[in-house]
């Protein structure tokens, strides 16, 4: 699945149009591998939202995401939760 299959993807539109609050940091720590380093979830975030902004509609849609909402979290720099 496009390098996707390690990635539990919990996003929900009411945490994509919150933006940074805290419910959208816990729900990214618990979806990231454990015991990654700083630079290991940094690493982790670039590439499983480049793997976003290539999925197809239909993957999209198993996933629960429209283009938009893929589109603004793929397009995020590493940095931010």
């Amino acid at each position: 699945m496009n390098g996707l299959s390690d990635v539990r993807l919990t996003l929900h539109s009411q945490e994509l149009a919150k933006g940074q609050d805290n419910g959208a940091r816990g729900a990214t720590m618990r979806n990231a591998p454990r015991g990654l380093s700083r630079w290991d979830l940094f690493w982790h975030r670039l590439h499983t939202r480049r793997a976003l902004l290539s999925l197809t509609p239909e993957q999209l849609k198993d996933v629960g995401l429209s283009r938009e909402q893929a589109r603004e979290e793929g397009l995020k720099p590493f940095w931010r939760i």
